[in-house]
């Protein structure tokens, strides 16, 4: 099986419940760190291609960092190149986990979507 990138934040329990399930599916996983390594503005833009997602799905708007900057009303002031230069500058404003093989790519965890893409 081949190893899947996760951007994840270790102490978020959503991260480590996603982590378990692809551990238990047999996947190798290669961990990112989402605040202390956040991913490039080039590693983003590749993300939201492949995820077929709008580039707001990449958005924790329920995060204090999100809330702190306004975004809930400056978001759709900022162009798509502005918003992937802020998502990687600040890792805790990325919804996470983000996972992918360099193909697919799913952001956040839900049992159901999980089976559909990693099962």
């Amino acid at each position: 099986m081949s190893t899947l990138i996760i951007y994840q934040y270790p102490k978020c329990s959503t991260c480590r419940n996603a982590v378990k399930w692809l551990q238990a599916a047999g996947y190798e996983l290669d961990l990112r760190h989402i605040v202390e390594a956040p991913p490039t503005e080039q590693e983003l833009t590749q993300l939201v291609e492949h995820s077929g997602l709008d580039l707001k799905k990449f958005f924790n708007t329920s995060g204090e960092v999100y809330k702190e900057l306004g975004l809930k009303h400056k978001l759709a002031t900022l162009s798509e190149l502005e918003q992937i230069a802020l998502l990687s500058s600040h890792g805790k404003l990325i919804k996470r986990p983000i996972v992918t093989d360099g193909t697919r790519v799913t952001v956040g965890f839900k049992e159901d979507m999980f089976s559909e893409v990693w099962g």
